[in-house]
């Protein structure tokens, strides 16, 4: 009977990913959450000019455009 998982490379690689990085990204966003870096980094990335926010929302514009519906 064949098998249908792969094997773990010596990379970390699985198939499709490494789920050993994966799993770092997802414990480092929840203690990101948890320590609440949120609400500052969303005030960092802010607009801080009327031609900034203009260049954002046409930047977003542009984005949507582009995006499947």
């Amino acid at each position: 009977m064949k098998t249908t998982s792969q094997p773990v490379k010596e990379d970390g690689m699985q198939g499709e990913g490494n789920y050993d990085a994966a799993r770092r990204v997802r414990q480092h966003t929840e203690d990101f959450i948890k320590k609440g870096g949120v609400a500052p980094a969303a005030r960092k990335a802010e607009p801080h000019s009327k031609d900034e926010a203009q260049a954002m929302e046409d930047a977003e514009r542009e984005g949507l455009s582009h995006a499947k519906r």
